[in-house]
């Protein structure tokens, strides 16, 4: 295969487009009847929070690490491929197609890497980016505090600077993977005299004897994956404040971006797994003959496909424009409230037995798990109310919410 027809700068037409995702899709799919290991599943929409990697994964992944299926946007010089949408999405949808799942390095390589891309500095990338490809730097995220909540703005931990370093003094909640993590991307604020979405600045933090604790938030389903973060005088170079001093509010609506996006043409197939797991369900205990229950699972079999489309939706927009824009709000308040309204449905197709818990581990089913957390989906990622509120102002033309805050 030419590797010359798969450089972005002679991608110069839709066609030559095209074809580059047709050699890509080929390319990958003669890898995977290769390569592919028995064993290794794709788990459904949302994994638990608390699941480890299997041996299996673990030896899946290095392979999709050797095979150079991991960072596949990221630019060649720092181990990516420099692909764009289109063959992103061969990708993803050879990978789904096998049953296989395509790795993720976690926050480095979807939240992170996004803004030192945009916003860092050639050091910082150079640093950085390689690090996270291999594994030796392990991100977790930094954002939520417990007095501000979806008020991003409202942050309070503070940064000082104290010669080439900031000393962070605060608190975070809702980290995820905090306790699997050596270094944390958070916010604070290091001029408290400029106005609330200025003086804030975005900091790589490592984690590890650095004045920083963890302590476990453990969830309804019995999963610890979420943590408090205390940082009590941690410190960080200067060099790993991305964007600049007192820039991190814009650095950090790349990662919120790129956090809201998911995987445009292949996130409904989780979706779906659930869908098929509760249609099982229903067959085996004979709700499914239950008219009101048949219709339920119509609906959601029906908004999944919705999902599916606005996957395509947001990809055409993708590779059009270069951003996904408002739809991506879109897209993630139908599908958090998909998930809650599918995990109540879950509960009623289950009847009774949704309450039970086998007292052997104490460990709930999937579909109890769904919805124990599914609720939370409507909070995480930007509340279901400021996804409403992108949408007024900046799709339908409302006018903007009057702040509250003085």
């Amino acid at each position: 295969m030419s590797r010359a027809r798969l450089e972005p700068s002679s991608l110069s037409s839709p066609e030559a487009l095209v074809i580059a995702a047709d050699e890509v899709r080929a390319e990958v799919r003669a890898w995977i009847l290769e390569h592919a290991i028995d064993g290794v599943i794709r788990r459904g929409a949302h994994p638990a929070y608390d699941h480890e990697a299997t041996e299996v994964e673990e030896e899946w992944l290095g392979r999709c690490r050797e095979g150079r299926w991991l960072c596949l946007s990221w630019p060649e010089e720092y181990g990516g491929r420099a692909f764009g949408p289109l063959q992103i999405a061969a990708v993803e949808e050879e990978f789904a197609r096998a049953g296989l799942p395509r790795p993720r390095l976690g926050m480095g390589e979807t939240l992170v890497a996004p803004a030192l891309l945009a916003h860092g500095s050639d050091t910082q990338r150079s640093y950085f980016l390689p690090r996270i490809l291999n594994g030796e730097i392990q991100l977790c995220q930094g954002f939520s505090e417990p007095d501000a909540g979806s008020d991003l703005a409202g942050l309070r931990t503070v940064g000082v600077i104290d010669g080439d370093e900031v000393i962070i003094t605060g608190q975070k909640v809702w980290t995820s993977d905090a306790h699997r993590s050596n270094t944390i991307f958070t916010l604070c604020r290091t001029d408290p005299s400029a106005p609330r979405h200025r003086g804030i600045s975005y900091v790589l933090v490592p984690m590890d004897h650095n004045g920083i604790t963890v302590r476990p938030l453990r969830q309804m389903a019995g999963a610890h994956g979420f943590n408090h973060v205390f940082f009590d005088g941690a410190r960080a170079p200067l060099s790993n404040v991305v964007g600049g001093l007192n820039n991190g509010w814009r650095v950090a609506q790349t990662t919120l971006g790129a956090e809201r996006a998911g995987e445009a043409t292949t996130q409904h197939i989780g979706y779906l797994q659930e869908w098929e797991m509760l249609l099982a369900a229903s067959r085996r205990n004979g709700s499914n003959l239950d008219p009101v229950l048949r219709q339920g699972l119509a609906s959601a079999y029906a908004a999944v496909r919705i999902m599916q489309f606005t996957g395509l939706r947001m990809f055409s927009t993708l590779t059009a424009t270069g951003t996904l824009g408002p739809v991506a709000s879109v897209n993630k308040l139908f599908w958090s409230e998909y998930h809650r309204d599918f995990g109540e449905l879950a509960m009623h197709v289950l009847g009774t037995r949704s309450t039970l818990v086998d007292r052997s581990d104490d460990a709930v089913t999937e579909l109890q798990r769904v919805f124990l957390e599914s609720r939370a989906r409507c909070i995480a990622r930007g509340s279901s109310e400021i996804q409403r509120n992108i949408v007024a102002e900046r799709v339908l033309g409302l006018p903007r919410e009057q702040s509250t805050s003085t």
